[in-house]
């Protein structure tokens, strides 16, 4: 059955390992759905977060491609386990002045913020799961989604673990 993976990679901080991780998903035919990589907790490694979609044969696959890789230390697959995972989007939304009270009562149900306002547009920052994020932008479609600017899903088990 075909369904979202989050996957948490720990890999070398060098250059080139994003490439040769995305390469090795493009090469294998599986396609990534969203993408993060930041510093982690140790010095000289970084962290990517993957969003993927196929079945448990595949995510095994995936797993056992990128052990073979050099420069990954550790896979986790977090959706296997309680996580929380969290994406960040910027909106840039068409409002007129009159409008802006309809906006702004989207924007508070949501527990959005507001980060800039134009003279005929605003922009707003939504951080929350990924379902929230397009809850919020089927919302602000009507009003004319004039930019876009999404994260991709950062994550982390729950607890202690």
């Amino acid at each position: 059955m075909m369904k979202s993976h989050t996957i948490a990679v720990l890999v070398n901080d060098q250059p080139g390992v994003l490439q040769r991780v995305s390469g090795l998903f493009g090469r294998r035919g599986f396609n990534i759905e969203s993408i993060t990589v930041g510093q982690s907790e140790e010095d000289g490694l970084s962290r990517m977060v993957i969003v993927t979609r196929g079945d448990d044969k595949t995510l095994e696959q995936i797993e056992k491609q990128l052990y073979k890789l050099i420069d990954v230390i550790k896979v986790v697959n977090l959706s296997s386990k309680p996580m929380v995972g969290r994406e960040l989007a910027l909106i840039k939304v068409k409002s007129e002045p009159a409008e802006r009270p309809e906006i702004m009562g989207v924007v508070d149900t949501f527990r959005a913020a507001v980060v800039d306002i134009g003279t005929n547009s605003m922009i707003v920052q939504v951080v929350g799961d990924s379902e929230k994020i397009d809850a919020m932008i089927e919302l602000l479609h009507p009003y004319g989604i004039k930019e876009l600017s999404r994260t991709g899903v950062t994550a982390m088990i729950r607890g202690n673990a």
